[in-house]
């Protein structure tokens, strides 16, 4: 049987599973058990068993439950309120004025979150209202929010990192570092093209509120100190070397929940709603990579992944059009999939590929976690414009045609990072030398 015969026998028996409703990462582990007990002599129930319980029980793996614990424990906090309220008076001489902090703080909680829906939700919690009480219009609000909540992804610590990581088998602490300085960029895109919005329309921003002096914006910006530090902690840990990602996670589930404490917003009904939230979420995801580690596996017995690789050397594809390829055919993915269901289920097949290629694994990991972000916003999955959705009550395709802006200016990063490929890889080479 040909392996194009194979290939689309495969995908086929995935979208018939997926059809029918079963879950992402027990569809995975299925169509990999077709694969393997159809086109390969290894028994495919003995593989199975091998192949999850080694993907389970990765330590690297431990680093992903706690991040997203911590990030349960600060979304039941008053950080939101408390961010706005350090961030507004610095915003007021800005060409967009308050439209800058869906930016800059869906930036800074995404240095202690990891998750884009999260991010969404606990920063629209604290703009949406403000900004809509203020008179800014909703499509500069929802679109800009759209757009820069995605940024929890890019920033580390990211949770999809972390699963690329496992998956690509690359260094986790490199690709949080990587994902630094791109992060930062996009983050300064969305603030462009809220400032030159603001200067092409004028009579839409409100007016600036009083007028406050440099100290009474430092005393504002007390509030701040709390998750500043908690970033500190995390980061700094993972970026001198004192700690791994894991043990920074662990740090980081002591410092939220410290946070939490000082703030009075800890007590036993949060603590419960929080881990358990984080249990559930990451329940998901290590079903989808065990499920996605034995559909690897499989691919590898039948010899798609080299045959694959072999095919694209074939067609003699430059760097850039094998980039340009990607990009589209995971915008394609991104319609249909999460995020993480994209990378686990497409990393077995692709890495040879890349490695071939002659792509750098830490600059393809940013590489994806961009294209990937662009999946957030993009219907008829994205997660991002769910959470909107549930958040405003507005339909689907209005929130996807404001955030419409935001996606080509991701599109605009990718190219960036194509063209300039120090911005990714420069920072982890003086860091982690």
């Amino acid at each position: 049987m040909s392996d194009l015969a194979i290939t689309g026998l495969l995908v086929l028996s995935l979208f018939l599973i997926l059809g029918s409703g079963v879950w992402i990462g027990l569809t995975l582990s299925g169509v990999a058990w077709i694969g393997m007990q159809m086109f390969s002599a290894r028994p495919a129930g003995d593989a199975m068993a091998v192949t999850i319980w080694g993907s389970a029980s990765s330590w690297t793996l431990t680093a992903l439950p706690l991040f997203v614990w911590m990030g349960e424990i600060l979304f039941r906090t008053r950080l939101s309120q408390d961010m706005f309220k350090g961030l507004s008076p610095w915003m007021q001489a800005l060409p967009g004025r308050l439209l800058h902090t869906n930016v800059v703080g869906c930036t800074i909680f995404a240095a202690v979150s990891g998750s884009s829906a999260a991010t969404c939700a606990t920063i629209g919690k604290m703009t949406l209202p403000e900004l809509k009480r203020r008179g800014y219009p909703d499509h500069m609000v929802v679109g800009t929010l759209a757009g820069a909540s995605t940024l929890g992804l890019l920033i580390p610590p990211s949770i999809i990192m972390i699963v690329y990581g496992v998956a690509a088998e690359v260094s986790i602490a490199r690709l949080f570092i990587a994902g630094v300085v791109p992060g930062l960029v996009l983050g300064l895109l969305f603030s462009g093209y809220i400032v030159l919005w603001a200067l092409r329309n004028p009579d839409q921003v409100p007016a600036a509120d009083a007028k406050t002096t440099f100290g009474q914006k430092l005393a504002a910006s007390r509030s701040l100190i709390p998750v500043v530090l908690l970033i500190i902690a995390v980061l700094g840990s993972i970026y001198t070397g004192i700690a791994t990602a894991t043990e920074a996670a662990a740090l980081g589930v002591v410092g939220s929940l410290i946070i939490s404490a000082a703030q009075g917003s800890l007590n036993w009904a949060t603590f419960r709603d929080a881990l358990l939230g984080a249990t559930r979420l990451y329940c998901m995801i290590a079903l989808i990579l065990a499920g996605a580690a034995f559909l690897t596996l499989s691919m590898g017995y039948i010899g798609l992944p080299r045959h694959l690789a072999e095919w694209i050397a074939t067609m003699g594809l430059t760097q850039g059009q094998l980039i340009a390829a990607l990009a589209v055919f995971f915008i394609v993915l991104g319609c249909f999939l999460d995020g993480i269901s994209m990378v686990v289920l497409t990393m077995g097949v692709l890495m040879p590929t890349v490695q071939k290629a002659g792509i750098d694994p830490i600059w393809f990991g940013i590489f994806v976690v961009l294209v990937v972000e662009m999946a957030q916003i993009t219907p008829p999955v994205g997660f991002n414009l769910f959470v909107l959705q549930g958040m405003i009550g507005r339909e689907l395709p209005w929130i996807a045609k404001v955030a419409a802006p935001m996606f080509l200016l991701m599109c605009l990063a990718v190219l960036l990072i194509y063209l300039f490929p120090g911005l990714v890889t420069w920072l982890p080479q003086q860091m982690m030398n």
